[in-house]
């Protein structure tokens, strides 16, 4: 059974009128197709609608690691009301970056993992989005000798992997007001507050928030 709850035939149109309305207000020389999602990766990244840009502007998206096509996809699902915990539904995408930027996350994790393993030390990541925790905390949900956990609020939320047996590091000031969050990195930077654990974390940490999908872990939804 289909379970999807979002469809190119129910929510394309508003998509696409949003988009058109965007691109006539910025000047943007893009192209875009709405089709079914069919992810290469379902047990990373499972969405049912995907959204592909081309077009003379295309490498805009693509700048900074997709930060403006990852703008453009929460300013979608925000004038569309799509709800927090079904953003991962819809996906914005261009040139196969998500897939690239699956593979690359899930390296870093393995990376940062080994380096924790050797050295005992917490390694912190930079402000990520919650599909791209999510990414890493499933790529690390084999690796008994590490645990992670998010950190932070808003926009400087970012993922902390420690090893096993460590407890999680004091929770840092919150951020001044207007701070800006560090130019997104592989590795390295800090975070802000509030905290959620991943697969790895210990007994009784609670659900993480960023995993978020209805069957509690990476597994992809009945259709």
């Amino acid at each position: 059974m289909d379970e999807r709850i979002y469809t190119v035939e129910k929510h394309g149109p508003g998509i696409s009128a949003f988009l058109k309305r965007v691109f006539e207000l910025t000047g943007f020389k893009l192209t875009f197709d709405i089709a079914r999602g069919d992810s290469p990766h379902p047990e990373y990244e499972d969405p049912e609608v995907v959204v592909r840009f081309d077009g003379p502007d295309v490498d805009l998206l693509m700048a900074n690691k997709g930060e403006l096509l990852l703008a453009l996809e929460y300013l979608t699902m925000e004038a569309l009301r799509i709800p927090s915990d079904h953003h991962e539904r819809l996906c914005f995408d261009a040139h196969d970056h998500r897939m690239l930027r699956i593979a690359e996350l899930r390296l870093s994790a393995q990376t940062a993992a080994e380096r924790v393993k050797r050295s005992q030390t917490p390694f912190r990541f930079s402000p990520m989005t919650s599909r791209e925790r999510r990414i890493v905390h499933l790529a690390l949900r084999n690796e008994p000798e590490v645990r992670s956990e998010s950190a932070g609020m808003g926009p400087f939320r970012h993922l902390i992997i420690y090893p096993a047996g460590m407890a999680s590091l004091p929770e840092p000031p919150s951020p001044p007001p207007g701070a800006r969050p560090p130019m997104r990195r592989d590795g390295g930077g800090g975070g802000f507050g509030g905290r959620d654990r991943g697969p790895g974390g210990p007994p009784g940490g609670g659900r993480d928030r960023d995993r978020g999908r209805r069957d509690g872990g990476g597994g992809r939804r009945p259709r």
